[in-house]
């Protein structure tokens, strides 16, 4: 059974990171099924029902190291976007100027 840690990303309704809490979770054992009157995906495993919060990495790995879990880490991307305001749009030394 292999454990993935990772730090979930923002959702698209906030403008800030998440919370910051690392999250360990089980990988599938079985894969899911499509239940035929329904329609409903389901899964037999009970343990993709878990994740467990932490706040730091190595919390979440030294959880894993003890009970015994192979686990994989995902490290979280760099944030590239620049921060920008609307008022940078007129100021005098912008390399592109204004065309208004």
């Amino acid at each position: 059974m292999t454990a993935r840690i990772y730090l979930p990303a923002r959702s698209a309704m906030q403008s800030v990171q998440s919370n910051d809490k690392w999250v360990l979770e089980y990988e599938p054992e079985v894969p899911r099924a499509i239940e035929p009157l329904m329609g409903w995906t389901s899964s037999s495993d009970m343990k993709s029902q878990v994740k467990l919060r932490f706040d730091t990495k190595e919390e979440a790995i030294a959880y894993a190291q003890r009970n015994g879990l192979a686990y994989r880490v995902d490290e979280p991307k760099p944030d590239t976007r620049k921060i920008q305001s609307y008022s940078d749009n007129f100021l005098p030394n912008r390399i592109v100027p204004w065309s208004h």
